[in-house]
């Protein structure tokens, strides 16, 4: 069954995202207020080092205060190509500075409720240049071996929907059928 947006009005806005109000037709002829959040693409990268450990970042979200591990992300500024500022946020927000970035997966987190798109992408290799700029992201950054990888989801340290299915995706790519369980 398809829903048919009659109509849709900004509510809010600012620089990052806006919060809009649709009036929404149901199959039955039923109508309802359905509110949206419109949102920039957000750009994930990380990188998968020769010993498959995975560069990754603990951090706190005070929205859910709660700590997990998470991979490098940001909003793709107006202009910007999504590879770039994916590498970008990997420099931003650990010091290293991915090798040639591979498209990982396009994931709509919460498209009950949001239009987000993330984007990820991945590395096998990456330079050292630095302490991050944005260290105040994360409470510290590490390589993590991916073959921990489900277990770590399966414990909630991996909250982030998209981020576990990136994880998850690059465990399968790198490590294979050979590494489940």
């Amino acid at each position: 069954m398809q829903w048919t947006k009659q109509n849709e009005q900004i509510v809010y806005a600012n620089r990052w995202f806006s919060v809009n109000l649709a009036d929404v037709e149901l199959p039955n002829g039923q109508h309802l207020d359905h509110f949206l959040i419109r949102l920039r693409p957000v750009a994930v990268a990380t990188v998968v080092n020769g010993a498959n450990e995975v560069l990754l970042l603990w951090r706190h979200r005070f929205i859910t205060d709660s700590w997990g591990w998470e991979l490098p992300a940001g909003v793709v500024e107006d202009g910007e190509d999504i590879a770039v500022a994916a590498a970008r946020e990997l420099e931003e927000e650990t010091g290293w500075r991915p090798g040639p970035l591979r498209h990982l997966m396009s994931v709509e987190p919460s498209n009950g409720l949001t239009d987000a798109r993330h984007h990820v992408y991945w590395a096998d290799e990456g330079a050292y240049i630095g302490h991050p700029v944005d260290d105040f992201e994360s409470d510290r950054r590490e390589w993590v071996p991916l073959k921990l990888v489900p277990d770590m989801v399966a414990r909630g340290e991996v909250p982030a929907a998209n981020m576990a299915a990136a994880l998850l995706l690059l465990h399968h790519l790198r490590l294979g059928q050979d590494a489940l369980p």
